[in-house]
């Protein structure tokens, strides 16, 4: 898991981890796009991920339902997640990651969003903003030339 993740969408990505929501995945490959070697036009190394929300019995319904709304841009016509990982040249490797790319996708979706509590400006930043509107003012006032 990547560490700038909070704690609470590595919670769920655990969670849906031991829930082994990696069942209801649908893999295929095929041949990595871009610079190759020897084998870039006989190795099928690009995995190709897909997951329905909907038709996933692992998920509950609220959860399928926060996942529609949080990722429908992300869905193709079908209603399926498409995860695509190439970086590597095994293609087992590129279906972990692509797996790991989606359990983070779902759980970032999943994690719940927090409130934003309204504080008001302390009376040190109030002074400090005034100060400094004051001394760009004083700045410009220096600018002018002087009345004769």
């Amino acid at each position: 898991m990547p560490a700038f993740l909070n704690v609470a969408t590595v919670h769920i990505a655990d969670g849906l981890s031991s829930r082994s929501i990696s069942s209801e995945f649908m893999f295929s490959a095929s041949r990595s796009s871009g610079a190759g070697g020897q084998n870039v036009n006989k190795v099928n190394t690009k995995a190709e991920l897909r997951f329905s929300i909907d038709s996933s019995a692992i998920l509950t319904p609220q959860e399928k339902q926060t996942l529609l709304l949080a990722l429908a841009s992300k869905l193709n016509a079908e209603g399926e997640i498409v995860v695509v990982s190439q970086e590597t040249r095994s293609q087992l490797k590129n279906k972990e990651i692509a797996e790991e790319k989606l359990i983070l996708l779902l759980a970032k979706a999943l994690t719940p969003k927090k409130k934003r509590v309204a504080t008001k400006p302390s009376k040190a930043s109030k002074r400090k903003r005034l100060d400094s509107k004051k001394q760009h003012s004083t700045k410009k006032e220096q600018r002018k030339k002087p009345l004769l």
